[in-house]
C-alpha cells in the first residue's frame, strides 16, 4: 500500500516560538491518539504534516541545557528584544527569527517499510536543504563533521535539531534566507561552534531573496527526498486543520 501524502502549510506571519511549540505538541498528541485508536488501518489513521514558518526573534536551547546553565545568557539576550526558550530538541543554543525559514516536519517514521531511523531522518533533512541550495541557487554545500548545512568550513547556513517520541517527529530545521538573522547570531556562540558564523542564501548569492518564494522549492524537494506526495493543508473540518488555522488566525490578529 502506498503511503498517504504529507500535508504542508506555510504561515503568512512570523510566529512566537512558544505558540509554534504548543501547536507541535498538540499535533503530536493528536497523531498519537488517532494512531492508537485506529485498529483497522493504523497507517492511514493520522496525517503527516510539514509546517513552514518564520519566528519572531527568539534564542532557543536544546534538551541537554538547563535553566541554571543558561540563566545568565537568558538575562543578556532578552535585553536585545528576543525571547529565550529551552526546548526538547537536539542541539545547543541557536537563534530563530525573520529572514529565516523554519521547518517543523511532524511525521510518523514508522510508516515507511522498513521504518526510518533517526540518523537516516536527519540525513534526509540535510539532503533536502542541500538540494535546495544547489538546484534553486547554484550553491555548493561543503561536507562537515557537524550536523547542519555549511557553505564553507566556517559558514553555516542551516541548522537541524529534532525530537522523536513514539516514532513521531517534532522540531526540525532552520535555514537562513536573508541577511537579517546574521546580526542576531553574532550575539551568541550558536550550536556550540565558536569558529562558525551564520551564512545566508542572500549573502552567498549577492541577490535579494524573499522567504516566501523559497517555500515551493523546499516543499517539492522535501517530498522528493521523503518519497511522498505533498499536498497543501485545506481549512477543512478536521482536528488537524482546526489546530493549524486557529494559530494562523491568531497570528494575523497579533499584527
Amino acid at each position: 500500500m502506498s503511503l498517504p501524502p504529507i500535508l504542508y502549510h506555510y504561515f503568512s506571519r512570523p510566529l512566537p516560538y512558544h505558540r509554534a511549540l504548543q501547536l507541535q505538541e498538540s499535533i503530536h498528541a493528536l497523531q498519537l491518539r488517532q494512531r492508537r485508536s485506529s485498529s483497522a488501518s493504523p497507517s492511514l489513521s493520522h496525517r503527516d504534516i510539514l509546517l513552514l514558518l518564520q519566528h519572531k526573534p527568539v534564542y532557543t536551547g536544546g534538551r541537554r541545557q538547563t535553566q541554571s546553565e543558561t540563566a545568565s545568557e537568558r538575562a543578556r539576550l532578552t535585553t536585545l528584544g528576543a525571547d529565550f526558550v529551552l526546548s526538547q530538541r537536539g542541539g545547543e543554543l541557536t537563534y530563530h527569527g525573520p529572514g529565516q525559514i523554519v521547518g517543523y516536519p511532524l511525521l510518523d517514521l514508522g510508516r515507511a517499510k522498513p521504518a526510518i531511523g533517526i540518523r537516516d531522518y536527519i540525513c534526509r533533512l540535510q539532503r533536502v536543504l542541500s538540494l535546495h541550495l544547489r538546484e534553486a541557487h547554484g550553491l555548493a554545500p561543503t561536507t562537515s563533521e557537524h550536523t547542519g548545512v555549511f557553505l564553507g568550513e566556517h559558514e553555516k547556513v542551516a541548522s537541524i535539531g529534532v525530537q522523536v517520541r513514539h516514532r513521531l517527529t517534532t522540531h526540525g530545521f532552520a535555514m537562513n534566507i536573508t541577511h537579517e538573522p546574521r546580526a542576531w547570531f553574532d550575539k551568541v556562540v550558536a550550536c556550540g561552534l565558536a569558529d562558525v558564523k551564520a551564512a545566508s542564501i542572500e549573502g552567498a548569492t549577492g541577490r535579494k531573496v524573499q522567504v516566501g518564494t523559497e517555500v515551493p522549492g523546499i516543499v517539492e524537494r522535501f517530498g522528493r527526498v521523503m518519497e511522498r506526495h505533498m499536498v497543501p493543508l485545506q481549512p477543512e473540518s478536521s482536528e488537524l486543520s482546526e489546530l493549524v488555522y486557529a494559530l494562523e488566525q491568531d497570528s494575523m490578529g497579533d499584527e
